[in-house]
């Protein structure tokens, strides 16, 4: 009885020893879960990216106000009946501030 609990004693502890120190063990299955939910945290992230640009584009196919819109803020664009103001600060309020 003692030489069976003996190798039952010892096939046990080579288990365990496959299970926490040999590769495909316990860590490395805790690392790659891991990292599988960053690259399901990025995949989200770049999913939302996606969707956004294809709203955007399909704005710009669709209708002219965001083309007129994107003129307006990246190229400083105006139309011919409308008069564009600029508004300085004042030189004495930015001493001031210093």
């Amino acid at each position: 009885m003692k030489v069976l609990a003996f190798i039952l004693l010892v096939l046990l502890l080579m288990l365990q020893y496959k299970l926490w120190f040999s590769p495909g063990g316990l860590p490395e299955v805790w690392q790659l879960e891991q990292s599988r939910q960053q690259q399901l945290s990025e995949n989200e992230d770049l999913a939302q990216r996606n969707q956004s640009l294809a709203a955007e584009v399909r704005d710009l196919k669709e209708g002219q106000e965001a083309i007129e819109e994107r003129a307006r803020s990246e190229m400083g664009m105006i139309r011919k009946d409308e008069t564009f103001y600029q508004v300085l600060p004042d030189k004495q309020a930015e001493i001031e501030e210093k």
